[in-house]
């Protein structure tokens, strides 16, 4: 019987449901008014919940594309930037009177007095001691020592590097060195003609680098002996601290006086 009458119940449930739609009855219009504003309510605060998390998962995942792309955009720069630096240094290579030897640094051995390079080339590339090394602006250093693959740089801020220059307008001769903070041409009389402004080149007297390679800009000039001598600081045109991509000057001379300039070099 419990059961008979639960299935009664039931369906007229169910009756009802179907036919309450029918009932045009004021009562039951405000039943239904009052239904559809309650779930139309209900339905909107779920929808904003949801949207809520939606919207803080989308905030995460553009954030994330962003980075993306800012570190492509980084990268994509970088290659530009090398692009731009390798096209000048073919266009160099190209112009240059000197047989080039292309090379990059593989190791960078800097210290306040003591600058040094190990770069990717040796004597299998035809590389020898006391060969200039330079960049697209100017003389860096000068080969040291050699091995079949690498070979050893010292760069002109290196305390142990002394080379002939000259005043690339005037003539003036001097010896180049790096006292250790500077570049610097000292005991110079001051009755020369050398201006703050002028082009530093190797000297036609150097011992240890073919004439006229570009070394630097004069900066500034002081009185060391007052009336007597004077010195002036050296600007480098080539980034020595920041080189990467390098040139080996391969010049071929008589191996005795080759032989002279590697001990000159490591003597001094």
């Amino acid at each position: 019987m419990l059961f008979r009458s639960y299935i009664i119940l039931f369906t007229l449930l169910i009756i009802s449901l179907i036919i309450l739609p029918f009932n045009k009855s004021s009562k039951i219009e405000n039943l239904r008014a009052y239904a559809f504003g309650g779930f139309a309510v209900i339905n909107s605060a779920v929808l904003q919940i949801e949207n809520l998390f939606r919207n803080e998962t989308k905030i995460r995942q553009l954030g994330k594309l962003n980075a993306e792309l800012m570190l492509k955009i980084n990268e994509y720069r970088k290659y530009g930037l090398e692009n731009i630096k390798l096209k000048n240094l073919l266009g160099f290579k190209d112009s240059s009177h000197f047989p080039l030897v292309a090379a990059s640094v593989v190791s960078k051995l800097l210290s306040k007095n003591k600058g040094n390079f190990i770069i990717n080339v040796g004597r299998s590339d035809g590389v020898n001691s006391s060969m200039p090394v330079i960049t697209d602006k100017g003389l860096i250093g000068f080969v040291v020592n050699t091995a079949k693959n690498f070979s050893l740089v010292r760069l002109l801020k290196n305390s142990s590097l002394r080379i002939a220059v000259e005043d690339f307008r005037s003539k003036i001769s001097g010896i180049l060195e790096w006292d250790g903070d500077k570049l610097i041409i000292n005991n110079i009389p001051t009755t020369n003609d050398i201006k703050i402004g002028d082009r530093i080149v190797t000297s036609s007297f150097s011992t240890i680098a073919p004439p006229s390679i570009p070394v630097g800009i004069i900066v500034k000039k002081e009185n060391t002996v007052p009336g007597l001598l004077s010195s002036v600081v050296v600007e480098p045109f080539a980034d020595i601290d920041g080189a990467r991509d390098l040139f080996v000057v391969k010049i071929v001379e008589n191996k005795q006086i080759d032989s002279l300039k590697l001990n000159l070099l490591r003597n001094q």
